[in-house]
């Protein structure tokens, strides 16, 4: 619930584009995606090359939400006592612990990425017993549930692969290449022709199936230039991104103005500093390699 006293739809902006952080902070599941999409792309170094990239987009959608409220002199809220801060920290604990089991995991070789997310469930199972926020006659419910969200998910993932299929026994991805390079052969302005086009393709499609069409088609390309896969999967996750907050598909565009009950037609031209603060973090990341790549280089992907 937005507070009284704040621009509601500048509010609901600044919660809408900050959802799409986590995106690329692992455990992400759409960089799973990527990793099936793209013919087995390391699920760890990938998860280890969204850190920098995600905390920078969460850093420049704050600088935008610090410099409207400072302008616009929004109400501050009360201050937490050190002591409360520890409590709540404390409390917090176990479910940060979920982060430290899967990436530890992960990263150590104890388990795969598919594994970890067993271990993941379980976890939180427990927790949520625990903490008693379900029950035990809530689970044919869940269960239920689950089996539909991983149907459509199976789903797509299966007409995608067969998409790709044809795509490659046709030989789209080399004549988008040849297109691509009959425009231009700087790697430089090629990675701007395919961001122009996952902006206007995030804009119209989830972003789901536009991993698994697109990463076939565009991966051989950037590879012809040296790019990295794990680079181009985090320029790919995060360019995604930002359609996820545009009309007229954007997922949580509309679950953000439903939550804050205003109308889309009031949050998108608050929107328009944080696209902006986006776009750049994404142009960074682009021509910037070491932001994506440092991490995993450290741990030895």
């Amino acid at each position: 619930m937005i507070e009284e006293g704040y621009d509601n739809p500048f509010s609901a902006a600044a919660n809408i584009t900050s959802a799409t952080t986590g995106l690329v902070i692992p455990p992400s599941n759409i960089l799973i995606v990527y990793s099936l999409a793209s013919g087995g792309v390391s699920i760890a170094a990938l998860f280890i090359a969204g850190y920098i990239p995600g905390i920078l987009t969460g850093l420049a959608l704050m600088g935008v939400a610090a410099a409207f409220a400072l302008r616009k002199n929004y109400p501050v809220g009360n201050k937490i006592g050190l002591r409360a801060g520890i409590l709540k920290f404390l409390d917090a604990i176990p479910s940060l612990v979920l982060l430290i089991i899967v990436i530890g995991g992960i990263i150590a070789g104890i388990f795969t990425a598919t594994e970890a997310s067993a271990v993941a469930v379980l976890y939180c199972v427990i927790l949520a017993l625990i903490y008693r926020e379900i029950r035990i006659r809530d689970f044919p419910d869940i269960l239920l549930r689950t089996v539909r969200t991983t149907a459509i998910v199976l789903l797509l993932v299966g007409t995608s692969m067969g998409l790709s299929w044809v795509m490659s026994y046709e030989n789209i991805p080399q004549e988008v290449s040849k297109g691509l390079l009959a425009l231009s052969e700087n790697p430089l302005m090629i990675m701007i022709i395919i961001n122009m086009i996952l902006l206007v393709v995030g804009i119209f499609m989830d972003m789901t199936p536009a991993v698994l069409i697109f990463t076939p088609i565009f991966l051989p390309i950037v590879g012809n230039f040296g790019i990295d896969p794990v680079h181009f999967g985090i320029i790919m996750v995060l360019n995604l991104s930002v359609g996820l907050c545009t009309p007229p598909v954007g997922t949580v565009l509309f679950v953000g103005c439903s939550v804050a009950k205003i109308g889309i037609g009031e949050v998108i031209k608050p929107l328009i500093p944080f696209f902006i603060a986006m776009i750049a973090v994404l142009l960074l990341v682009t021509y910037l390699p070491a932001l994506s790549l440092w991490l995993p280089g450290v741990f030895g992907f």
